[in-house]
């Protein structure tokens, strides 16, 4: 690469002689990538949002540090659906889009002044997964991140050990930059936290080892509940995992110590949401409260809990329920659209899907409530189930042996696979979908 002529002004904490990323079998030096991300900065003007769309989670690097250095907000769609991305341009026509042609064709040999902005401003607006409906935009200011990312850094350093501070930490995520949990910890903690980052997102447990291996120690697995599940099912051999990192979903105690015993790590779940970005953390194979981080502020109201903190700009309200303990943790025990009631009594979305996925024979499920219903009001619950070797009647008549008959999901409906994004969650609306076209296409198998 060339020397820009001139040194610009960089908000990232970096040493710019410092290991920053691995990508395709490249090393890649800290000053390497901020003269990339310069002038592609520099091409970036005189646009207005950023929607980037890069899948190679270095080159999403470039274009978001590149954002951020012309003071641009970077969108994140909620997909990459092309119908979602299409519904972002239009919302913002003035917007540019990134993707991995467009940063490896960026030039590196212009010739460009100081740029960076000094001022606070929306780095990046964030949309809410759609699990419980539309997804919604919420808006990311600079500030604020850098405030939880030097939270989540020290949680992760002080899970590796006494050594973490002479050491370089390395990310290898299987969860997308462009969603909120992946942007945290594998976009901002190689930014603002001195820690390493392997560009690849692999998924299936073969590649999540051999991309592990290509990378440094001590390494940071950053990953989902289904992601994990698949890892410790395999009988795939995994190289040494300082520690894991899990988001999006409950984890199992369960879960949690088969991770631990198979990749020999330290297990830490993170607690937080697009509204919050991560506030809470837990080490779920031996603790069952959430730990806020110093600041944070949690307490019941508007029918679910509303979280503070000083670098938010307003009071965030989320739909869990919580628990507060008088040792300042907290517990989930539902969520308030979560709950349904029928013939008086009640039962938690979540715990039936829980009971439901433990079944043998059971690969993955959910349970949910059918279009025109509620949660929270009478109505009867629906399933879809990914069970090869079983029977819609077999499942039914296991959950009766399990929970109360007014709550065995009907239909059950048996799905050769759930249509979870990239980051396990299921959009209501493809769940839906799925019911009322697997029902009418397969009506025998149902409830």
């Amino acid at each position: 690469m060339s020397t820009l002529t001139r040194r610009y002004p960089s908000p990232f904490v970096l040493a710019r002689s410092a290991a920053f990323a691995r990508s395709e079998g490249v090393d890649i030096s800290a000053a390497d990538f901020l003269e990339s991300a310069a002038a592609l900065s520099a091409s970036l003007a005189p646009c207005g949002h950023v929607v980037n769309l890069c899948e190679n989670s270095y080159r999403f690097l470039v274009g978001f540090a590149a954002a951020v250095l012309r003071g641009r907000t970077t969108l994140l769609p909620p997909s990459h659906a092309p119908s979602a991305v299409a519904e972002m341009i239009a919302a913002f026509p003035e917007c540019c889009v990134l993707n991995d042609a467009s940063v490896i064709g960026s030039s590196h040999s212009l010739s460009i002044g100081p740029v960076g902005s000094s001022m606070d401003f929306v780095a990046a607006i964030g949309h809410t997964s759609g699990s419980t409906g539309k997804p919604v935009a919420h808006a990311k200011s600079w500030s604020g991140l850098s405030v939880t990312t030097s939270l989540n850094a020290a949680t992760i350093r002080a899970s590796i050990g006494s050594d973490a501070l002479a050491q370089q930490p390395w990310i290898v995520a299987t969860v997308p930059p462009q969603h909120m949990y992946g942007l945290e910890t594998s976009v901002l903690l190689p930014l603002l936290a001195g820690f390493g980052v392997h560009g690849g997102r692999p998924l299936l447990p073969a590649d999540v080892a051999s991309t592990l291996e290509e990378t440094p120690v001590p390494r940071v697995l950053v990953s989902t509940p289904v992601h994990l599940r698949a890892l410790t099912a395999s009988r795939v051999t995994f190289p040494e995992v300082a520690v894991v990192v899990s988001a999006t979903a409950p984890l199992p105690v369960d879960l949690a110590r088969d991770v631990q015993r198979r990749l020999g790590a330290v297990l830490v779940e993170f607690f937080g949401s697009t509204e919050t970005c991560v506030i809470a953390t837990r080490k779920t194979a031996s603790d069952d409260g959430w730990r806020p981080y110093p600041g944070v502020g949690v307490r019941h109201g508007g029918g679910g809990t509303i979280v503070s903190a000083p670098w938010f700009s307003h009071d965030q309200r989320l739909h869990d329920i919580v628990e507060l303990r008088r040792d300042g943790t907290f517990v989930v025990v539902g969520r308030g659209n979560d709950v349904i009631e029928v013939a008086g009594k009640r039962a938690s979305l979540t715990d039936l899907t829980r009971r439901l996925q433990s079944l043998d024979g059971v690969d993955d499920a959910v349970v949910f409530q059918p279009a025109g219903q509620e949660a929270g009001t009478v109505g009867r619950c629906a399933a879809l189930v990914v069970a090869p070797s079983l029977t819609a009647s077999e499942i039914a008549r296991r959950m009766r042996n399990m929970v109360d008959a007014a709550f065995v999901p009907r239909p059950i409906v048996l799905v050769p696979k759930l249509p979870r994004n990239d980051v396990g969650k299921l959009p209501r609306e493809q769940l839906l979908e799925l019911l009322a076209t697997s029902s009418a296409s397969r009506p025998r198998r149902g409830m």
